[in-house]
């Protein structure tokens, strides 16, 4: 574009006028407005035909993300052709897009294109790939500015990794370009372009390429993040509906059935003094029974059915916790919480979730004289959960799995807490989870002593 303009003669400002005499002042000045007018129209026609340059860039960005929408509904297949046309039309050497972790604490490579081939985590060549992934995200990632803003780096810009450098000069590049992905104050991650050497004409439409690309993937992305939300809540409310109707079936049938037969059975007793001593053990039996299927099943309600629902405080979900756990058990249960902030609903449901596991483990199976559950901050914005029983500890066979341990480790998971299991025989176990705001990705332990 820049090119065309100086070959029409156009140039942004006005030519400046020959020294002339006193005699030629009118003709000059005539002379003078004139080219100040050509001028101007000149620069006014190189601007209009820029502005249209840059709407057909516009255009033809739209149109190739609504084609490939349509093409492609799945994000993978739908970037995939993107980056590839993004780099083909730019002609450039690489193209990469780096998105945002779910948990917002840092940034991974999602796919490449490079050397004329896409690559992507389902690529059998992707862990070969010897490309700066860690350096490249780290600096995305930390560069405050790239969260809005176009940057353009040459090849051994001193603001990137060392390792980026190292691959820009193995590959060639002379410039790299990085449009972030922006959908109002949010980021979602970035497209990186790497070029070769490039006039400056050529430089300024891939950048407006890139930008106008990068619009039109932040919404496609934006959008397929929305439809997995709302899928993913949709099964998460049809998991939570089937597991409300067992719990209700359990309660209005097995629990309630095994309630009336221990009704009968200890009325029998009443009335029953003269039975003989055998008869009598046998139904003294029969009513252990009764109370004992009684409890699991109550159990089973309070497993199916969650105690914390949304917008409950910690503390209040976990008393209500305990009181339904005393309800199945002789064992003394003590709860002991701290003035605790708000954790956000999805961490408090997952933390009561481990609590509840943790704590029907401990009455089911410990043999426990006593039970403490323990809720405390931790630096004011952390928790630190714990359930602990002076029981006969977990079996050996049963301390990698069983036990809830698969269920209170995906919790763990799911909100980034640690998760440790100390257990002892004849010395009780402890369930401790820890949270923080910025936790590293869930670790579980178990810690066994002989």
């Amino acid at each position: 574009m820049r090119e065309r303009d100086q070959q029409d003669g156009i140039t942004p400002w006005a030519c400046e006028s020959s020294p002339m005499g006193d005699a030629d002042v009118g003709q000059g000045n005539e002379e003078s407005d004139v080219s100040t007018l050509r001028a101007a129209l000149a620069f006014e026609r190189g601007e209009r035909r820029r502005a249209e340059c840059l709407a057909n860039i516009q255009n033809g960005a739209v149109q190739l993300a609504l084609d490939l929408l349509v093409r492609e509904p799945d994000m993978d297949g739908f970037f995939g052709k993107f980056t590839k046309a993004l780099a083909e039309e730019c002609e450039s050497l690489a193209c990469g897009v780096w998105l945002i972790d779910e948990d917002e604490r840092g940034a991974h490579l999602w796919m490449a294109y490079l050397q004329n081939r896409l690559f992507t985590r389902g690529t059998p060549e992707w862990d070969a790939l010897t490309l700066p992934r860690i350096s490249m995200a780290t600096h995305l990632f930390t560069h405050q500015i790239g969260w809005t803003t176009t940057v353009e780096y040459a090849c051994n810009d001193p603001r990137l990794p060392e390792p980026v450098r190292a691959f820009n000069r193995e590959l060639g590049v002379h410039s790299l370009a990085v449009a972030p992905l922006v959908l109002a104050t949010r980021t979602l991650g970035w497209i990186a372009l790497s070029n070769g050497e490039s006039s400056m004409c050529e430089g300024e439409w891939r950048m407006a390429l890139l930008d106008a690309v990068s619009r039109q993937a932040t919404l496609a992305l934006h959008q397929s993040q929305q439809a997995e939300r709302s899928r993913y809540e949709e099964r998460r409310k049809a998991i939570l509906e089937e597991r409300n109707r067992l719990a209700r079936d359990i309660h209005d049938v097995l629990a309630q059935g095994f309630a009336a037969i221990l009704m009968q059975l200890q009325a029998a007793q009443r009335e029953s003094v003269t039975l003989p001593s055998a008869v009598a053990l046998k139904l003294e039996a029969a009513v252990e029974l009764a109370r004992s299927h009684m409890a699991e099943a109550r159990r089973s309600v309070s497993a199916l059915r969650p105690i914390a629902g949304d917008g409950d405080q910690l503390p209040l979900a976990l008393k209500r916790l305990v009181e339904m756990a005393r309800r199945t058990t002789d064992v003394p249960i003590e709860l002991i919480t701290d003035e605790l902030p708000r954790y956000g609903d999805a961490v408090e449901r997952d933390i009561t979730g481990i609590a509840q596991e943790a704590l029907n483990n401990a009455v089911r199976h410990a043999k426990a004289r006593h039970i403490t559950v323990r809720a405390s901050s931790v630096g004011s914005i952390g928790l630190r959960l714990s359930v602990a029983d002076d029981g006969r500890g977990i079996a050996r066979e049963h301390r990698a799995s069983g036990f809830g341990m698969t269920s209170m480790q995906e919790r763990a998971e799911r909100i980034g807490a640690s998760l440790t299991i100390v257990t002892a025989p004849r010395s009780g176990t402890e369930v401790v989870v820890a949270w923080q705001p910025t936790s590293q990705p869930a670790e579980v332990s178990v810690r066994a002593y002989n």
